[in-house]
């Protein structure tokens, strides 16, 4: 039986829509609109006048409780061996595991079976497994 949530709080993003660059839709072979901070000493966007962008700032932050949870009510860890699977033993409820992308089929499939007896919750458990033939 796959593990549940020790807790499932609701997430609430304060923020949903990206901060984009200032001006950066005047030169769009230019300027991309990843985020920068404006340091010009006139600029009203830093100055923050009023009908602006806003700037990303600390209040946008995410409840700390609620940060880095996936829509399952885990945090996600990474496994890249067996070992690190040992680790979620004592935390499979608040922690479940991803497998990384560079481990052989081979290995993911011992992590897999592990994680079962483990009762340790995979992300991506289904992934790259290779069916048995038969003959």
């Amino acid at each position: 039986m796959a593990a549940t949530p020790l807790v499932r709080r609701k997430v609430l993003k304060k923020r949903t829509k990206r901060f984009w660059r200032f001006e950066s839709d005047q030169y769009p072979n230019k300027l991309r609109p990843n985020w920068r901070k404006p340091r010009g000493i006139d600029n009203r966007v830093r100055r923050r006048f009023k009908g602006n962008l806003p700037m990303p700032v600390i209040g946008y932050g995410s409840n700390r409780r609620t940060r880095n949870l996936l829509p399952n009510g885990f945090k996600k860890f990474l496994i890249t061996n067996l070992a690190d699977l040992e680790i979620l033993l004592t935390n499979n409820r608040v922690f479940c595991g991803e497998i990384a992308h560079n481990v052989s089929a081979r290995l993911r499939a011992q992590i897999v079976k592990r994680a079962n007896e483990l009762n340790v919750r995979l992300t991506n458990g289904r992934a790259k497994l290779k069916k048995e033939e038969t003959k």
